[in-house]
């Protein structure tokens, strides 16, 4: 009984060791990004060795892995099973693409910083392309369904698509509009690029 006391302490402590170390490489990834900030720097935040944060992840990939699992949880991107809900009170095509707007304004105004600059270094982190590929994929989702009752060919969901990255998002954070004017000017946009691919 004891033994079994002292095993389940230990491994108490080991979690929260853990939960500490990746604490703080979210911190140290959301000042520097992933690929700059090193395993010394995060053992430093912790306040643990060095040695300790590779005991518990031994490739940047299963640290990456481990902070994707907090940061999608806090990030809560649209995912495939749960975009239908969505559009429930919808009533028209226009309500479903103002839904799509908004939905989609609210999560990349939400995880705006950890996807640029999980962006700047997807190309050498193999699990960040893995967490923004699944990003995509529920954005994706998103809008099929916004535009599930129209019956457009593939042409024109992927149109739909790109008008609603997060790189286009980003760049309409430049436009001066108040947030209102700036959801309505960005549906028109929309629907005025989906009538153009309609007609391709």
């Amino acid at each position: 009984m004891a033994r079994d006391y002292r095993m389940q302490k230990r491994a108490e402590a080991r979690d929260q060791v853990r939960e500490r170390i990746v604490e703080a490489a979210m911190r140290l990834h959301d000042e520097k990004g992933v690929v700059p900030t090193t395993f010394a720097e995060i053992a430093e935040r912790a306040g643990v060795g060095p040695a300790t944060v590779s005991r518990h992840f031994p490739t940047l990939g299963d640290l990456v892995r481990a902070c994707g699992a907090h940061v999608w949880h806090e990030m809560r991107p649209p995912t495939p099973d749960a975009v239908a809900s969505v559009f429930a009170e919808a009533k028209t095509g226009r309500d479903r693409l103002v839904r799509l707007v908004e939905e989609l304004d609210a999560f990349y105004a939400r995880g705006a910083h950890r996807l640029a600059l999980a962006a700047r270094d997807r190309e050498l982190v193999p699990e960040l392309d893995g967490f923004l590929t699944a990003v995509e994929a529920g954005v994706e989702a998103l809008v099929r369904e916004a535009l599930a009752h129209t019956g457009d060919g593939e042409h024109v969901i992927q149109v739909a698509v790109a008008f609603t990255s997060f790189q286009v998002w980003t760049q309409f954070t430049r436009v001066d509009l108040a947030p209102a004017e700036l959801t309505r000017l960005k549906v028109k946009i929309l629907e005025d690029a989906l009538k153009a691919a309609r007609q391709v």
